[in-house]
């Protein structure tokens, strides 16, 4: 079977024609990062307008640089939340008249829970598995026992790790999105030279919190304090706070394998740290092909196949779902 994912959360306009193996045909993001950059963060209304724009135009990139015709495909896949309602929405109306028009099924998925899935493309669906998943909307630690078995671990209090990440950038004088640039600068930098305070645990949680981390960091910079080197006091906060927490749930559940996703994942700095840690405790680290650490339509498409292939669709009257609590596969 071929599904034709699609992705409109944010600021990511994208779609992407995947099969139910796990092989990418195709997949085609169009960034709204030059549009949002004057801000300094996306802006809801202006986002809604460009995906709009480019769905459509998006939607036949990908067929055509899939070789795949409409007649094709056997499902479409479509973020249904969690998000920005007016991005989802846009996104969702394309999806449903899409499969209504084709006679095709429909499959609405939770966002957080495909970043997952996006280190299953081109590689087999394995249960159970953990999985942290760090975006600039979400830290959440999930087992996975299939796709319709999610369950929450630990999710961020405060600010996401990648809210984190852009807020200290602003402070530090660089450009959106933060990850990037703080990875650059902190190439630069020393972090014992300007030491943050760490995160003490939420109680018996396994829960994040990098709201505290963010304004000790911003307070340091006011404080006269060097921007390479507190962009690499606080990339070593976070990875000090991501460790820990996926350590306990690792002692908690027994699991063997971990999948780190999100836009944070793209981080080659925790990449390399998290899984230098975890193979000092026997633990795989699965992680996704840079391309698909950030918001994309080809783990839409690979969660959605999933959840079809166990028996799910989706009414043509699915809503969007800015907020989804608890988390639903």
């Amino acid at each position: 079977m071929i599904c034709l994912g699609i992705e409109s959360s944010c600021d990511e306009t994208a779609a992407a024609v995947v099969t139910d193996d796990g092989q990418v045909l195709s997949s085609v993001v169009a960034s709204q990062i030059d549009l949002h950059e004057a801000f300094g963060g996306v802006v809801p209304e202006v986002a809604a307008r460009r995906h709009l724009e480019r769905l459509s135009p998006t939607v036949e990139l990908a067929l055509r640089e899939a070789g795949t015709a409409p007649g094709d495909l056997g499902l479409v896949a479509v973020t249904r939340g969690p998000g920005l309602a007016g991005a989802l929405m846009v996104g969702l109306s394309y999806a449903k008249a899409y499969a209504f028009a084709r006679d095709l099924p429909l499959v609405g998925v939770n966002h957080v829970v495909a970043h997952a899935y996006a280190a299953f493309l081109g590689a087999p669906l394995r249960y159970p598995v953990l999985a942290l998943i760090a975006s600039g909307g979400h830290t959440v630690l999930l087992r996975l026992d299939s796709a319709r078995s999610v369950e929450v671990l630990g999710r961020s209090r405060d600010d996401a790790a990648g809210e984190a990440f852009d807020k200290v950038a602003r402070s530090l004088g660089l450009g959106y999105p933060g990850g990037p640039q703080i990875e650059r600068l902190a190439r630069e930098g020393d972090p014992k030279r300007e030491p943050l305070p760490g995160v003490r645990p939420i109680g018996d949680t396994l829960d994040f919190s990098f709201s505290g981390l963010k304004t000790a960091a911003q307070q340091r910079m006011q404080a006269g304090g060097q921007a390479a080197d507190i962009a690499a006091a606080f990339q070593e906060s976070v990875l000090a706070q991501l460790l820990s927490r996926t350590r306990l749930a690792i002692e908690r559940t027994g699991a063997s394998r971990l999948v780190f996703a999100g836009g944070v994942s793209a981080n080659g700095f925790l990449r390399e740290r998290l899984a230098q840690d975890l193979r000092g405790v026997g633990v795989e680290l699965q992680v996704p092909p840079f391309e698909y650490s950030t918001d994309n339509a080809a783990m839409i498409a690979r969660l959605g196949l999933a959840l079809y292939a166990a028996g799910e669709t989706s009414p043509l009257d699915l809503g969007a779902e800015p907020v989804i609590h608890p988390f639903k596969p």
